[in-house]
């Protein structure tokens, strides 16, 4: 299953979710490990796409970045969004974000050629 980032209006996060098939799928939406409520799944007919809808808490607004994660009823990570508030970040979080990353592919590149070697 794979998520697509359709924006957030009026308080409502959304995204397609593809490749769930045609039962609606149990999702779980959770910020700093507290579950959302009020989330919504729409069957697009003839497609393997739902609509899913996600309510953003006004008391979880505030300042700072706030990460709200998308899993499936076994716990496994589908996706996520951010919203970022406040004042200006001093540091440039999609820089950060970069480096981690390049990080992260290095180490999983030096992962392969280690198992391959054993």
């Amino acid at each position: 299953m794979q998520f697509i980032n359709t924006g957030i209006k009026a308080g409502i996060w959304q995204g397609d979710l593809t490749g769930a098939g045609a039962a609606e799928p149990a999702l779980q939406v959770t910020h700093l490990g507290t579950m959302i409520e009020g989330v919504t799944c729409i069957h697009h007919a003839d497609s393997d796409l739902w609509r899913v809808s996600v309510p953003i808490p006004h008391d979880l607004i505030s300042d700072g970045v706030q990460t709200f994660v998308i899993s499936d009823a076994a716990g496994a990570t589908l996706g996520s969004f951010t919203v970022i508030c406040g004042e200006p970040l001093t540091d440039d979080l999609r820089a950060e974000i970069g480096l981690l990353r390049s990080e992260l592919d290095l180490l999983k590149k030096a992962f392969r050629r280690h198992s391959s070697e054993t």
